[in-house]
């Protein structure tokens, strides 16, 4: 018998109060049914693993960059109000990658437009509420280990991949 397929996924989307509004943002209906069928899901907040409280302010990628140019140092992860949290932004995203390593995560299921877990789509950067495409620092950081990352959106594909494995 084989070993089960163990998914690393947004603490919030399982129902945690983890987001920066000390809410959790759990998908409508019971998306996850299908997924747990096929994998474990192993739950991880890398905000709150750099540090960051619940609640907290919001926080955005700089305009016109990602994840990527975070890392690089090109780019800063900035809250409402101006302060600059990038190395709490960071911080968790190296702890996400070596926690989802050691629990042998070869998949992730992470929150849309988050600057930690968004994957095709983040806030513009401006914290006016508009969205752009580009992806947050964990995504970054779980790609470049060789993780596939997933928004809640292609949940249907992961399955797919899940049950072809």
């Amino acid at each position: 018998m084989s070993k089960r397929t163990r998914v690393l996924i947004s603490a919030c989307l399982l129902g945690q109060k983890v987001r920066y509004d000390g809410q959790a943002k759990m998908l409508p209906g019971d998306p996850l049914s299908h997924l747990e069928g096929l994998a474990e899901l192993i739950p991880f907040c890398p905000e709150l693993a750099g540090g960051l409280p619940v609640p907290r302010s919001p926080a955005e990628i700089e305009p016109g960059f990602c994840g990527d140019d975070v890392l690089a140092g090109r780019a800063r992860v900035l809250d409402l109000s101006g302060e600059d949290v990038t190395a709490a932004f960071i911080e968790g995203a190296q702890k996400a990658v070596t926690f989802a390593l050691a629990q042998n995560c070869t998949h992730a299921l992470l929150t849309e437009a988050s600057p930690s877990c968004g994957s095709r789509v983040l806030y513009s950067g401006h914290h006016d509420g508009q969205k752009r495409a580009g992806h947050g620092v964990t995504t970054s950081v779980l790609r470049l280990a060789g993780i596939a990352v997933f928004s809640p959106d292609e949940l249907e594909v992961l399955c797919l991949e899940l049950g072809r494995s």
